[in-house]
């Protein structure tokens, strides 16, 4: 059987695994905690981790797709006028 004494520490107990938790999320939540982790997945996309070099095919499909999509611009604007 529990006193109350084993109680009060388990409640204490519960009490900080709790704020902890809660840290974690306001963290995790942050705008800036946030920015910075979006930041580094676009970075990882576009530079290689280990070696630090740019990853020449996502930087090439990307700009591949940019100008794909201007081409369109201007195809439709071509043909709307």
């Amino acid at each position: 059987m529990s006193t109350p004494s084993d109680i009060e520490r388990e409640i204490e107990e519960a009490r900080e695994r709790l704020a902890g938790t809660i840290d974690q999320l306001l963290y995790r939540s942050s705008p800036k905690t946030i920015v910075s982790r979006e930041l580094a997945a676009v970075k990882a996309h576009y530079i290689d981790a280990e070696t630090g070099e740019p990853r020449t095919d996502n930087i090439a499909k990307t700009a591949g797709i940019a100008v794909g999509v201007v081409a369109l611009f201007v195809v439709i604007r071509k043909i709307v006028r």
